[in-house]
């Protein structure tokens, strides 16, 4: 059984002149289309609308990884990396595993393409016929899961993490921590269809701004738990209850602007939409495809719990590390660039879809490399100044750093990994990821069982990077027996010049770091300024190389730059 969309008519014939893509449809109470972001699916106006939104997402993000880290350094601070550390990133691995895959992974995912072919084919009231069924059955459906979950919790942990089994003290705080956060999933749910809702129309920065909130409630919440305990099993229980406050926080921060964009979800609607279903045969195989590295992960953490305690808490920080640039550079340029190869997939325009995705993996390697290339150079510099205070001692740090090392091998690939995806979804195509994601999955549980035993939890972080090269290659093979030619020697060109760039860059702050010391400092207050010194000298000598060799998205930024510059001139 599939939808049945009504013909539609030909924009050459029904439109006037200039008339954007759903002119016909305004006067359904229908949102102007001019304003989403892919209102010109071929031209340079698609790609100018990305770079704004790329730079709307990228900026919000960057102030979310800010706050995380500000989070995660009060976290170390407190807990350290021991049995109440381990019991809370375990916990919190499980809400945020079904926050990635229902939430911001599959159900996005599924609903972007969906929406818009709606949105494009049948006008706005329907759209938003299929907005309120959304939301109504994913309300219900989450509530049901977590309830599920809290009352099976302590098999579910048995299976998350086998080894706490053996410390009776740090399973059960593990059980309870899950049961607190679990409902933290149906609130995270609601804020990801409201964020493919929004995107779609054209607004990105209340969606990009949600995790601010979670990280303010949980600084929040272990800030005013010490004040009534200095009890670290009582203090993270607050913590716990931060999660869950955090996400209530970010599904009030979307309401105000779903109304602004006259989506009135409260308004009477029948319970199921036709395109539901559709939507629910995506969801199976969209689940296990997107979420490779969030099962990954998880497989990573299930092997650590076997390791040495401190094992899961080590990867888990230097894991944080590396979705800092991933964040602000690859699930940002997957998130802008998804609505705008959704609707040239529906309008059948696979030459601007093979441009659209050529210029974002241009645009993710040419950001996300030397952010690789400066994580690694300054791993051990970079965790100590984040992290090493309180219980999170010299042992601890060099640890996390030398996890961070292998995790950072794969970061470009893991960026990567996400533009391809969105390519596949954009085009309904939800079998061959999930044909990919098997041997994925498949390959990073038999090389972390076999690196664990001589590399240990380095041995997991290489394990997950490998993985998602293996994935990375088999989706393009993929993507191109699809497409078709994807321009592959002008990609590849410009990624070779950054990698190249990125290279220079590496040696200079290499050498720099060596220069000032930067092994040997053990104050962080010494190493704020040491650490800022090389970051602002890697951008700037990357920036000066990349100039010289004539990367093509150092142009492209200057050209926006010279345009918005003409246009505030113009203006005034």
């Amino acid at each position: 059984m599939s939808i049945i969309f009504p013909k539609r008519n030909a924009p050459s014939k029904n439109r006037q002149e200039g008339d954007s893509p759903g002119a016909v449809d305004r006067d359904a109470n229908q949102i102007d289309p001019s304003r989403s972001l892919c209102s010109d699916p071929s031209g340079e106006t698609a790609r100018s609308k990305i770079h704004r939104a790329y730079g709307v997402v990228g900026s919000a993000t960057l102030l979310s990884r800010v706050l995380g880290a500000a989070r995660d350094i009060v976290i170390a601070s407190v807990f350290g990396a021991g049995l109440v550390s381990d019991a809370f990133v375990a916990a919190f691995r499980i809400p945020n595993l079904l926050r990635r895959m229902f939430g911001e992974g599959s159900l996005s995912i599924v609903f972007v393409p969906v929406y818009t072919d709606c949105l494009l084919r049948q006008g706005r009231l329907e759209a938003d016929r299929l907005v309120n069924s959304a939301i109504r059955c994913l309300a219900l459906v989450l509530t049901l899961i977590v309830l599920l979950l809290i009352i099976a919790a302590p098999w579910v942990v048995r299976v998350m993490a086998p080894g706490f089994a053996a410390d009776p003290e740090k399973f059960m705080l593990t059980v309870n921590l899950t049961r607190i956060m679990l409902p933290y999933v149906i609130s995270i749910g609601l804020v990801a269809l409201s964020m493919g809702i929004l995107n779609v129309l054209g607004h990105f920065a209340a969606p990009a701004l949600a995790p601010v909130f979670l990280n303010i409630s949980m600084i929040t919440a272990i800030s005013a738990g010490a004040f009534f305990s200095g009890s670290k099993v009582v203090l993270v229980k607050w913590l716990a209850s931060g999660v869950l406050a955090g996400g209530v926080l970010q599904l009030i921060l979307q309401i105000p602007f779903l109304i602004r964009n006259k989506i009135y979800f409260w308004r009477p609607s029948r319970f199921w939409h036709p395109a539901i279903f559709e939507m629910a045969k995506m969801m199976g195989p969209v689940l296990f495809g997107a979420a490779v590295y969030q099962i990954n992960s998880l497989v990573i953490t299930l092997l650590a719990s076997l390791l040495p305690q401190g094992s899961v808490s080590c990867l888990y920080y230097a894991d944080r590390l590396v979705q800092f640039p991933l964040g602000i550079f690859g699930v940002a340029a997957a998130t802008v660039v998804l609505p705008t190869m959704a609707r040239q997939s529906t309008e059948q325009q696979f030459e601007a879809l093979r441009r659209t995705f050529a210029h974002a993996i241009q645009l993710v390697s040419f950001i996300t490399l030397p952010a690789m290339v400066g994580l690694i150079v300054l791993r051990e510099p970079i965790v100590a100044l984040l992290f090493k205070r309180g219980a999170f001692d010299q042992h601890t740090t060099q640890l996390t750093a030398s996890a961070l090392l292998y995790y950072g091998i794969g970061l470009w690939g893991f960026s990567a990994v996400r533009v391809v995806l969105n390519v596949f979804y954009a085009l309904k195509d939800t079998r061959t990821p999930v044909r990919m994601a098997v041997w994925a999955v498949a390959a990073n549980v038999m090389l972390g069982v076999v690196l664990m035993r001589p590399m240990g939890h380095n041995g997991l972080a290489l394990a997950l990077s490998l993985s998602s090269m293996l994935n990375l290659g088999l989706l393009i093979v993929a993507l191109r027996r699809r497409l078709g030619a994807l321009g592959w020697r002008r990609i590849s060109l410009s990624v070779m010049k950054s990698a190249l760039c990125a290279l220079f860059m590496g040696i200079s702050i290499w050498a720099l770091a060596r220069w000032l010391g930067a092994a040997e400092i053990k104050r962080s207050i010494v190493l704020l300024p040491v650490v800022a010194g090389c970051v602002i000298t890697g951008v700037l000598v990357y920036i000066g190389f990349a100039r010289m060799v004539g990367v093509p998205e150092i142009q492209l930024v200057v050209d926006l730059v010279r345009k918005k510059k003409k246009q505030h001139g113009a203006s005034a």
